[in-house]
């Protein structure tokens, strides 16, 4: 498979303070990753990273004949204000944006395509709540239902599962398995062990550096996520001293 995303001697981080240091390593085209470790091992930080919100402090990422618009992601559910007045509908159509732009309208056509994603993920006949009124699951299915239109090639996911019920849990990851019989490459920030066993073929294990990339049997080991901790407890410390050396 060729590659899709490489990472480059890739240091992020906020007001230069490392949280992501010297990551080398490489996501193959068509795969299906968890990206796994600790608190703070810099797992969301990746993720923004690749879209782009996020600088580099060292080195670069890579993204193989992918535009800005080719990216889908998926924040955390922390990150999305509920409080704002917007539909079901509206919320979901934002996932068209790149074909209408920021101000443009949604056509009868492509009404019917934002109705189309809605019923996929099984919200149809919501179309009209207002999204403060939805459960953690229900907002999920949404936001879901808005990557379904972004049709992108490099799907980020972080923490997709957290606060739903496990009828949709299961139903989302249908759409992941999809969207990766599809050949699209996905990364999804994952903290349940049995999920990504089931379901991941690759991990990315971080503690701030990487610990180890590749199948998911060989790097989700109790070996590696011990060696995780310790490395993770070492950026905690006071003076900040990381990275294997510490574990």
């Amino acid at each position: 498979m060729s590659t899709s995303v490489a990472f480059k001697n890739l240091t992020l981080g906020y007001e230069r303070l490392p949280a992501v240091q010297q990551l080398d390593t490489e996501i193959k085209q068509g795969s299906l990753t968890a990206i796994v470790g600790p608190n703070g091992a810099g797992k969301s930080t990746l993720l923004k990273g690749l879209t782009g919100s996020l600088s580099p402090i060292e080195g670069h990422i890579e993204v193989s004949n992918l535009r800005a618009d080719d990216i889908a992601y998926l924040p955390q559910q922390s990150e999305i204000d509920r409080s704002f007045p917007i539909s079901v509908l509206d919320l979901v159509a934002m996932g068209l944006w790149r074909e209408i732009g920021a101000f443009g309208q949604v056509g009868r056509k492509m009404r019917g395509r934002v109705e189309q994603a809605i019923a996929a993920v099984g919200l149809r006949g919501f179309e009209s709540r207002a999204i403060g009124s939805l459960s953690g699951g229900q907002i999920q299915r949404a936001l879901f239902a808005r990557l379904l239109l972004q049709d992108a090639e490099l799907v980020l996911l972080d923490e997709p599962f957290s606060a739903i019920d496990m009828k949709t849990m299961a139903d989302l990851i249908g759409i992941i398995e999809r969207w990766h019989g599809e050949g699209r490459t996905v990364l999804a920030v994952l903290h349940d062990d049995t999920t990504v066993r089931s379901h991941f073929p690759e991990t990315l294990m971080l503690a701030r550096e990487l610990v180890a990339h590749g199948p998911t049997e060989t790097v989700l080991t109790s070996e590696n996520q011990f060696r995780a901790r310790q490395m993770c407890e070492a950026c905690a410390s006071t003076p900040h001293v990381c990275g294997k050396s510490a574990a």
